[in-house]
């Protein structure tokens, strides 16, 4: 099995064992036997590459709801180990080996959610010894000793739809943000984008700052941020006019922007700040448009662009402030996707709102649009052939 140290409570306080689990599927898994390689694609790399030499691994078959284990990490996790393998999909990869016999866990999902365990977060030294217990006599294992605090489920999830929702601003240890700043960002928004779209120690820019939730989730995840506000929160933020930014062409690997829905709410005393015009005059598309430009002189080629955006109901009037930016940015960026953010603590939430709307027959604002666009090549260098989709059809059931 694994040397007797592993399960030796002082023992994992004196030396730094991690734990991780790697994931598989049934078109994989003989592969990952057969060359003893586990691997993972970029979406999972910051915490694949924290996989050292003797640490306690673990191979999910995501499709059959199967652990293996446990492994040993026979090296660190490298880039391209085996650039043959997989087809060259999961390029971040780990020799394992094992020191006896394996064994295996069968409906590991309900397993893993009872120990509190996401299978794509690195595991500390009480779940790793909950799974080798598991996994050595599930049938005596002690779930009274399954004890789950608050500060060891600090990471968000990975959003996998384009609904997300969030019931608070912040998450983890540390504040995000600041959750009583109008209109504040949901931290587990820049969480989600940065994970997707970045890499550690890219540059990440936010026009348009508020109150530095940007900041503060970059920093904690290894990205460099450069913050701007035509009127800063804290020191950290650069005061400047998100329609003229101060950088070099060609340079930042990702923008965020939450950027005003229209003159509804109060940022600043500032007078040349875009929130203070009305969403239903063209003027306040045509100045966030000077924004969108900026962002694509300064944003890279194939990088990624997310615009925060909800639309207005006012005095018995709609307007889709949402689509209407949506159409502005389609002029200079690739659509990419539209992910639906539930609203959560405006104003509006309360119990008198919600029986005028059903009274005088309207909506309150419900989401925001998270508009992710990619900046592509000038369409005159672009090679555009055309596109062959095979669509695989399914049978109905009677």
């Amino acid at each position: 099995m694994i040397e007797s140290r592993h399960y030796n409570e002082d023992t994992y306080k004196k030396i730094e064992i991690q734990g991780h689990i790697f994931a598989c599927t049934r078109k994989s898994e003989s592969e990952c036997f057969d060359k003893m390689l586990f691997a993972t694609n970029k979406l999972y790399e910051d915490k694949a590459l924290l996989v050292k030499k003797g640490d306690i691994l673990f191979l999910l078959n995501i499709d059959t709801d199967k652990l293996y284990g446990p492994f040993i990490a026979k090296t660190d996790c490298v880039e391209n180990l085996d650039k043959e393998a997989f087809n060259g999909k999961y390029p971040f990869q780990v020799k394992v080996g094992t020191n006896g016999e394996l064994k295996t866990i069968t409906k590991t999902k309900n397993v893993l959610s009872k120990m509190g365990i996401d299978w794509r977060e690195r595991l500390n030294r009480r779940r790793i010894k909950w799974l080798l217990d598991y996994l050595t006599d599930p049938s005596n294992f002690d779930w009274e000793k399954v004890i789950i605090t608050k500060e060891e489920e600090e990471k968000p999830r990975l959003e996998s739809t384009t609904l997300w929702d969030y019931p608070t601003q912040s998450y983890g240890k540390t504040r995000k943000g600041d959750n009583k700043y109008p209109g504040v960002t949901p931290a587990f928004i820049i969480y989600n984008m940065i994970k997707r779209y970045t890499r550690a120690g890219d540059l990440v820019v936010d026009p348009m700052a508020g109150s530095g939730t940007t900041l503060d989730v970059c920093k904690e995840e290894g990205r460099r941020c450069i913050a701007y506000d035509i009127a800063p929160t804290r020191p950290d933020i650069i005061q400047n006019d998100s329609r003229s930014i101060p950088l070099q062409d060609n340079i930042v690997d990702m923008i965020f922007i939450d950027s005003p829905y229209g003159d509804n709410v109060r940022y600043n005393e500032n007078p040349l700040d875009i929130g203070k015009i009305s969403a239903e005059k063209e003027e306040f598309y045509n100045e966030l448009e000077k924004v969108m430009k900026e962002c694509l002189r300064i944003l890279k080629t194939g990088k990624v662009l997310g615009w925060l955006i909800g639309d207005q109901w006012v005095k018995k009037r709609f307007t889709p402030v949402g689509l209407k930016i949506f159409e502005r940015l389609c002029k200079y960026f690739e659509p990419l996707d539209i992910i639906c953010v539930v609203r959560r603590g405006q104003t509006s939430n309360t119990g008198i709102w919600y029986n005028r709307a059903i009274r005088f027959n309207f909506y309150l604002r419900g989401f925001k649009y998270l508009l992710l666009m990619r900046k592509t090549l000038p369409k005159e260098q672009m090679k555009e052939g055309e596109r062959k989709i095979e669509w695989r059809y399914y049978e109905r059931k009677k």
